[in-house]
């Protein structure tokens, strides 16, 4: 059974929650982290393993991937490199508690069903390699050689490698993804589905478009200089908690910060810093110069609004855009065609604040535009971060010192997946230098994206899935048709840390496999090893767990994918899978003769700080696209049609969650106290429906398909919560509001699913 686990489920949609009364951002995080820890930890576990995190000789903290400090840069590492969030991450995986095979058999996998994300996590770290063969009601032990034969054997016998899916998320090594996709296209598919294509697809698709490299193109040296900061459907306080200490540094320089977001974001209002005076025993710093409250799906009609207004003013680096730009003159008559009240009615904002952020933009010399999610899972959402890329090209702030653009990643190592080769559709380059390298067929033709895996597997083309991290089901859209598509499939197999939702959604064999996490020791034939990631800035750098390994039956993501190909490939493969297991320095090796920027990739990681991938528009203001410039797009809003008694939703995370994960029942910053069924709705807006706040109702999405009908989704018994959202707007946590995301609803060519308009109405239990 579960050490200190939580006992009893909880009925959270009959949980009362009283008016909101957000915390400020900052200090009292330091209590609450270090009792997260202390209760998943112990003390003692807390204080070796706390100062460990981000630091230099210790390990990457399995939450976001925000770049540490680097003397490179002129900054040095704090002696604690982290935040509340970081912590309980780390205590997450860290925890002494343990789900062994005396769980499983106390708890048949129909029950487990019935638990909530929170509690399934809560449990603890997984310890034996587990099977639920076809008919069984119980996950029974296996051992390693079996389960591989028994994956090895299933694969074999689909009717081709494109039958199954490879599913990867963000917490996986550069080694580990890079030998993954090498198992993977060795296997005969490049059906390759990860994590980013539900977060930043967007933003690669439309970076690549116009500066030719789907990153960012900023240090934090960069953002900490800038004299301008954009924070774009983005919450820092939560998601990337670490980022208002470089925004405090900005402000005491003088800068200024605009914030565009439905809801007012407490870390972007005020932050307290605990670690130095002003924030221990002062007001702390108020970070947002200007809060746009942007009405839902309206960031595009205001970067517009803004770029037409620097265009009226003739605000406009020509020497820049006249050198290393292509599409201006389209893009400049498209600009002319503005009409005021459609930006009115497409944003909730005033004409005024429109202006007075383009004057922001306008005196800056340096500007960084900074977005996330809120940005990524719209409709449109290409279109929008191409018109961000259009206003930064104006001024002349790509390859420029405390300039460009900083998609803020949302998960460690999920930029570095794909720079390993984690995408379903590597370019020709990547593709025909993996197979010069090992001598094996690597196949050409395109692999399914996330949500192309769903309909394959709903659809019976695709019959096996394999996850390697993550927890596919809360991350996915639609949830009733994701977990249908899983059911219906021969084979799952979920290669974790712990327990979650997707191994009580099996397939008619299901297999967990139970791995190291980022901060346990991985200690091989060869010796101990360690491995490496890449930040949201494209820094590449070595993290070495220092824990001793929750259960001495683990393997490491490295040993889990090498023993398997050897099983499925057969021991005539060309690849010697054996010695990437025995020495992580071999496969590092072939990264660097593989990946682009990865050269002498061994030394360079061994470095304190370790090295910095090219970047052309960043570092020579060389754009690899099409044109050989960077390129103007030009871009029009389609408004999204709300009708009488329908709200527009976004999914959201509390501050009390990481992704799918769990930590507690507390949105502190929000005020939201033991409850996740919950939805923040503007109390003009309740009280025009008829509700009050704390009624508890049903969440009803309308999405209306190509043939002209409306598809109905339910999710049952949400609270109404009053909260200062955007009028007209709604708010709810996911993965709880998953189950009203259409399918087929997704971004426009990223094929993102479009979790940030969802047109609801509310109605009453």
């Amino acid at each position: 059974m579960s050490r200190g686990a939580p006992e009893q489920d909880i009925d959270e949609s009959a949980l009362e929650v009283g008016t909101p009364k957000p915390a400020a951002a900052g200090v009292k995080g330091v209590l609450v982290s270090l009792q997260r820890s202390w209760e998943q930890m112990g003390l003692a576990r807390t204080v070796r393993t706390l100062p460990l995190l981000n630091q230099r000789a210790g390990f990457d903290c399995p939450g976001c991937a925000w770049p540490d400090p680097r003397e490179a840069e002129g900054d040095k590492r704090k002696l604690a490199e982290f935040c509340e969030n970081g912590a309980k991450a780390v205590a997450e995986e860290a925890t002494t508690r343990r789900v062994g095979p005396e769980f499983f058999a106390a708890h048949p996998v129909a029950e487990l069903a019935e638990r909530t994300d929170y509690w399934l996590g809560q449990q603890g770290r997984l310890t034996r390699p587990m099977v639920l063969r076809e008919g069984d009601t119980h996950y029974r032990p296996i051992g390693w050689d079996e389960a591989f034969g028994l994956v090895a054997e299933k694969l074999r016998g689909l009717a081709g490698p494109d039958e199954a899916v490879f599913y990867t998320s963000g917490r996986t090594s550069n080694e580990a993804a890079f030998l993954y996709q090498l198992m993977v296209r060795g296997f005969g598919t490049n059906n390759l589905p990860d994590c980013s294509n539900m977060c930043h697809e967007s933003s690669g698709a439309a970076l690549t478009e116009t500066i030719g490299v789907g990153k960012g193109s900023v240090s934090l040296a960069d953002l900490e200089q800038a004299d301008l900061v954009l924070v774009v459907g983005q919450n820092p306080g939560t998601n990337h908690p670490r980022m208002l200490s470089s925004l405090e540094k900005v402000k005491q320089r003088g800068g200024r910060i605009i914030a565009v977001n439905p809801l007012p974001e407490t870390g972007l209002m005020r932050f307290k810093n605990p670690q130095n005076a002003r924030g221990v025993l002062g007001g702390g710093t108020a970070l947002a110069d200007e809060f746009a409250q942007i009405r839902i799906g309206g960031d595009l009609a205001l970067f517009r609004a803004v770029n037409a207004l620097v265009l009226a003013e003739g605000a406009v680096d020509r020497e820049f855009v006249e050198s290393c730009t292509h599409g201006f003159g389209e893009f400049q008559a498209q600009a002319a065609d503005l009409d005021w009240d459609e930006v009115r009615a497409a944003t909730g904002l005033e004409r005024e604040q429109v202006e007075r952020i383009a004057r922001m933009v306008i005196d800056s010399e340096r500007t960084v535009a900074c977005w996330a999610m809120g940005l990524t899972q719209q409709r449109q959402a290409v279109a929008t971060i191409r018109e961000v890329v259009n206003l930064l090209l104006m001024r002349g702030m790509i390859g420029k010192p405390g300039a460009g653009v900083c998609p803020v990643r949302g998960h460690s190592n999920v930029q570095g997946d794909r720079t390993m080769g984690i995408w379903e559709k590597m370019p020709e380059k990547f593709l025909a230098a993996l197979e010069a390298e090992f001598a094996i067929p690597v196949p050409r033709h395109h692999g399914l994206d996330t949500v192309d895996s769903i309909r394959a597997m709903r659809s019976g083309r695709v019959r096996a899935f394999v996850g390697m991290g993550g927890n596919f089901v809360s991350a996915t859209p639609d949830t009733a048709a994701t977990e249908k598509a899983l059911r219906g499939c021969e084979l799952t197999v979920q290669i974790s840390t712990k327990l979650n939702r997707s191994h009580v959604v099996p397939g008619r064999t299901a297999l967990i496999l139970p791995t190291l996490g980022r901060t346990e020791r991985d200690a091989q034939a060869g010796g101990p090893q360690f491995v490496t990631v890449e930040d949201s800035m494209s820094v590449v750098h070595a993290s070495r767990g220092r824990l001793a390994p929750a259960s001495e039956h683990l393997l490491s993501e490295v040993a889990i994918i090498a023993r398997l190909a050897r099983r499925l490939l057969g021991p005539e493969h060309p690849v010697r899978w054996e010695q990437f297991e025995t020495d992580y320095d071999t496969i590092r090796d072939h990264i660097a003769r593989v990946v682009p920027g990865c050269a002498d990739y061994n030394r360079r990681v061994r470095e304190p700080d370790g090295f910095v991938l090219p970047h052309p528009p960043r570092d020579a203001r060389s754009f690899p696209t099409a044109t050989g410039k960077a390129n103007f797009t030009v871009n029009t809003p389609e408004p999204i049609t709300v009708g009488e008694g329908r709200l527009l939703l976004q999914t959201l995370r509390s501050h009390d969650q990481y992704n799918t994960t769990i930590y507690g029942l507390s949105d502190r910053y929000r005020g939201i106290e033991d409850a996740r069924r919950v939805v923040m709705v503007h109390p003009d807006d309740i009280a025009a429906l008829g509700h009050t706040d704390g009624d508890l109702v049903d969440l009803v999405s309308e999405w209306a398909t190509g043939d002209g009908t409306v598809e109905e989704r339910r999710a049952e018994r949400f609270r109404i919560v009053a909260y200062p959202t955007a009028p007209g707007c709604a708010a709810a946590y996911y993965p709880e509001a998953n189950p009203l995301v259409a399918l087929d609803a997704v971004a426009e060519k990223s094929n993102t699913p479009v979790s940030k308009a969802i047109i609801v109405r509310l109605e009453r239990r």
